[in-house]
């Protein structure tokens, strides 16, 4: 898919956050967190947050010092920096969702405002860890909900989606359809990896006969992708205490198996 904008966009923002005033952010980062001394320029910052997983503790532990720089001084450059540590997972996520929009160029504008709207959200004191996965998570559900009311507009059909197929417990499929993809980077390797064990593990109690296959959807919704009950409760027409009870009993059936396991 051609987007010429996504690579200028790139190299335009990769070299804006290596200015002398992007400089002067990190030195006052190393004047308050010893951890960002280990880092010379803001590159090196970016190519730690690129390697690995999610789940590395330290990468909260650099999340947590920008937004709560950003919360002192409400720069927004420091929502620069945080939009080139994720450019990888963005324009991967460009590439897998190009079905939702015929215009390349629109697509990939509509994420990178999601993104941004997103970084303005996040509350560190109200989810102090695993970032990571909040910001990625935040950005493909504020961006589906975006283009849903785009198609409901048009009279368009919403197109199937590589979460949707997981969420249909379809995973020869699913898997197939994100190996296509070269998103090796430092959240959405790890996080949609950490995804498809929480999905293989939920299925395998279907399977076995443990929980129904709503139960199992209804697990899939709200623990792995991060939906609230209300949300769910709200997409599938139930009350909200009639979803949660029967979210309590699905995931007591698995605690009792488990804790029958050990």
């Amino acid at each position: 898919m051609v987007c010429p904008s996504r690579r200028e966009d790139r190299e335009r923002f990769e070299q804006e956050i290596h200015s002398s005033e992007y400089k002067k952010l990190l030195r006052a980062l190393q004047r308050e967190s010893p951890f960002f001394r280990r880092f010379v320029t803001w590159k090196d910052v970016v190519a730690f947050m690129w390697a690995g997983t999610s789940t590395d503790p330290r990468k909260d532990e650099i999340l947590r010092s920008i937004f709560d720089a950003y919360t002192k001084d409400q720069d927004a450059r420091w929502h620069m920096i945080i939009l080139v540590m994720f450019l990888p997972g963005l324009e991967c996520l460009h590439v897998q969702k190009h079905r939702w929009d015929p215009d390349p160029e629109e697509l990939w504008s509509n994420i990178l405002w999601t993104a941004l709207e997103v970084l303005s959200r996040i509350d560190i004191k109200r989810r102090p860890d695993r970032l990571p996965q909040k910001i990625y998570n935040d950005t493909f559900h504020r961006l589906y909900e975006r283009y849903l009311g785009i198609w409901e507009r048009l009279g368009r059909e919403k197109p199937v989606d590589w979460n949707e197929l997981v969420a249909l417990a379809d995973m020869k499929e699913a898997k197939a359809h994100a190996g296509k993809f070269d998103c090796i980077n430092f959240f959405t390797h790890g996080f949609r990896e950490e995804k498809e064990n929480e999905v293989r593990q939920l299925h395998g109690h279907m399977e076995a006969g443990r929980i129904t296959e709503a139960d199992f959807l209804l697990l899939v919704g709200t623990k792995v992708y991060d939906n609230s009950i209300a949300e769910y409760a709200q997409k599938v027409g139930l009350s909200y205490q009639a979803v949660k009870k029967r979210r309590q009993r699905a995931e007591a059936v698995i605690s009792s198996f488990l804790g029958e396991k050990r």
